[in-house]
């Protein structure tokens, strides 16, 4: 039987303002990215968060990001490798001390937004990332998109390592994402992304916009918690790879991404 982890963004609502529904969205994911307060989230979100994950046993992951509350960490930054490890150790220390308060164990890190791109693609970008997991933790998992520069740059410095595919989000022929700024970024139906992520689990292709086969590897999938419809999503996603015979589980437990 094949096995797949089913990821989803959280933690990001900010004070007063509510993003995502996550107390319904984590009972149809087993890994959890709980924002660390940079790119959205704050204290009390992320404890309520950490807590809401535990009570519905889904593994819990930091979600490290720029420091960019107003662009929600989606603009990119020229930072240099040294500011990228110091961010991400900050980060997970953060969320860290938060799932130890409430007796849980971290599962992995994975970058959000412009920071997760950047190191797809920037190798000494990558490296201070998977640097920063490792001297934290080295029992932690990195996530990081297919293929990319992340995931080499993890499984190089010995982090076990999650090649990670998006349910929402649209391919280029070279295995990046389209970028949010191009037409359709964004995957919107709920068949097309049904389709895709079988597709990518159960055959290791995908199609990018070119239309082109991209060969994939899809040890976790991620569902974006902000979008207008994520729950549908969900639990859509995961009724499709359950009819296509495919377990879901968290890394953790899975033998995913052994370094």
């Amino acid at each position: 039987m094949r096995i797949v982890d089913l990821n989803c963004d959280m933690g990001e609502s900010f004070g007063a303002y509510q993003l995502g529904n996550d107390q319904a969205l984590l009972q149809h994911v087993s890994s959890a990215n709980i924002a660390c307060g940079f790119h959205a989230g704050d204290p009390a979100t992320m404890r309520q968060t950490v807590k809401l994950a535990l009570e519905n046993q889904v593994a819990i992951g930091a979600h490290p990001g720029l420091a960019d509350l107003v662009g929600f960490g989606r603009r990119r930054m020229d930072i240099s490798a040294s500011d990228a490890y110091d961010l991400v150790v900050y980060q997970i220390g953060a969320l860290q001390a938060f799932v130890q308060a409430e007796g849980g164990v971290m599962q992995h890190v994975k970058p959000h937004g412009a920071l997760y791109n950047m190191a797809a693609t920037d190798s000494a970008l990558a490296e201070a990332v998977a640097e920063a997991v490792y001297r934290v933790n080295p029992e932690l998992i990195l996530f990081g998109l297919a293929g990319s520069e992340l995931t080499r740059a993890g499984e190089k410095i010995g982090l076990r390592t999650a090649h990670e595919v998006f349910a929402d989000r649209t391919y280029q022929a070279d295995g990046t994402l389209t970028p949010r700024t191009q037409p359709n970024a964004l995957i919107v139906e709920e068949a097309k992304a049904q389709e895709q992520v079988v597709r990518m689990v159960t055959e290791g292709k995908v199609q990018a916009l070119q239309g082109v086969d991209v060969p994939i590897r899809a040890d976790t999938i991620c569902i974006h918690g902000d979008g207008a419809h994520a729950l549908a999503f969900a639990q859509g996603i995961r009724q499709a790879l359950t009819a296509a015979g495919v377990s879901i589980r968290c890394v953790r437990s899975s033998g995913f991404g052994e370094a």
